[in-house]
């Protein structure tokens, strides 16, 4: 005895056996869309960079901005200040040249993006500095002397 149910691409669990010689509207739109394209409409379609990660940590002296993206170059960096937004942003142009046979392939590949941050009026803007390594750009955002955290004291009453 089998009580194993076959379940249809659409999830629906009617008996399929009734009409299994005439299609459905829902069985013939289901085979439309789960068809697999041809890979000339699907390759190559994200060839960007998506949005990059992003940690973000405070101490009592400075916040730090840290963005995970890899294989990239300093240069390849644009930051930029205006009136406590902070923009991070990069436009890559890749050209790869393939050549096969009796033919050469060139694929183009621009890939970019933008983070903007808001920055607080605590944040001394003419010392913030960046830095690229190992694939990961920190940008330091050190803290004004008066917004600076005070170690702890006692206060002695007199």
């Amino acid at each position: 005895m089998n009580n194993l149910v076959t379940v249809p691409k659409n999830g629906s669990l009617a008996n399929t056996n009734s009409n299994a010689n005439f299609p459905n509207l829902s069985n013939w739109l289901d085979d439309i869309f789960n068809r697999e394209l041809p890979s000339v409409f699907t390759s190559n379609f994200n060839t960007g960079i998506s949005l990059p990660k992003v940690n973000i940590k405070e101490t009592a002296d400075v916040f730090t901005v840290e963005m995970a993206v890899p294989g990239l170059k300093k240069s390849d960096f644009q930051i930029d200040l205006d009136n406590q937004i902070l923009s991070i942003s990069t436009e890559i142009k890749k050209e790869n040249d393939h050549k096969e046979e009796n033919y050469t392939r060139r694929e183009f590949g621009y890939a970019s993006f933008k983070r903007t941050f808001t920055l607080p009026e605590s944040v001394d803007e003419e010392k913030i500095n960046a830095k690229y390594e190992d694939g990961i750009l920190s940008i330091l955002l050190p803290k004004k002397e008066e917004a600076k955290q005070k170690p702890a004291r006692t206060i002695r009453i007199s």
